[in-house]
């Protein structure tokens, strides 16, 4: 087949509930997605994203993120995996391990955080936590950010940003379900973007030959 031709795959990596993983899943049964989900790698064993995965018969695994202290050797039992599938895209959808990027995937692997990077975000901000930290800091707007994920949380390159209001009787989880719905739009939207769009990075820009969607 034709390299243009060919489609594009992915791998999606999950820690928790899977609710990214589950709106990818639907984007693709929609034809929205530009890629196939090629497989999908859990940190945990109880990961309740795996069932999203079984459902929709996607080949799933596990690297159990408990079964050692030694980070690099599970980093390369990961690795391993996403070689075996050749993916052209790595998903991070609430993965909460830290990851050390091989040289050959630098670049190639991408994180949704629930906020405005550089703020509220790094090591021990996720979830209610980081919504929760929006609205003691009296914050006007929050959003989401997508980025290539380095070997720091959320440090790496901003690839996209959306925002939404704080509304003045939000709660964590009110401003959680806002700020997610926007994810569920943009996430997408940018893997599409990703694979279909040439792009340079130059520093910490990310630069399109093209507009977004």
């Amino acid at each position: 087949m034709n390299e243009s031709t060919r489609q594009k795959t992915i791998a999606v990596l999950i820690s928790g509930g899977g609710t990214t993983l589950k709106n990818l899943i639907d984007w693709a049964g929609q034809g929205r997605l530009v890629p196939k989900i090629a497989c999908v790698i859990s940190s945990r064993f109880d990961a309740k994203g795996l069932d999203y995965a079984r459902e929709a018969d996607m080949p799933s695994h596990v690297v159990d993120w408990n079964s050692s202290r030694d980070i690099s050797k599970l980093n390369c039992q990961l690795f391993e995996i996403l070689d075996a599938y050749a993916v052209d895209l790595v998903v991070a959808g609430g993965f909460l391990k830290r990851l050390i990027i091989p040289a050959s995937y630098q670049q190639r692997v991408v994180n949704i955080h629930p906020s405005l990077i550089p703020s509220f975000c790094g090591y021990g901000f996720y979830g209610l936590k980081v919504h929760a930290a929006v609205l003691d800091f009296g914050c006007k707007v929050s959003g989401c950010t997508v980025h290539f994920v380095d070997d720091e949380f959320d440090h790496g390159p901003i690839i996209a940003q959306g925002s939404v209001p704080v509304l003045d009787d939000d709660s964590p989880a009110s401003l959680a379900a806002r700020v997610f719905a926007l994810e569920c739009q943009i996430y997408p939207q940018t893997i599409n973007r990703l694979l279909t769009h040439n792009y340079r990075v130059i520093g910490r820009r990310v630069l399109f030959d093209a507009p977004p969607f």
